[in-house]
């Protein structure tokens, strides 16, 4: 089974999301657990992709300065 590819902003959003079902108390004790690997997922993602972009934007201020 392929997972659909995240965006950095659709990741932010569904923990943003799940964050605000945690402090409104929406989530029941057996959601959370599933809720908060899942952010746990994406914050690993977003964090890849920040380092990423830092490297790809490094990469193209020193071509810049060659």
């Amino acid at each position: 089974m392929s997972k659909k590819k995240i965006n950095y902003r659709e990741a932010i959003t569904e923990i943003e999301e799940t964050i605000q079902a945690i402090e409104n108390e929406e989530l029941d004790v057996d959601q959370l657990s599933d809720k908060v690997k899942r952010v746990s997922e994406l914050l690993k993602i977003c964090k890849e992709k920040l380092h990423n972009t830092e490297k790809e934007v490094e990469n193209i201020l020193n071509e810049m300065d060659d």
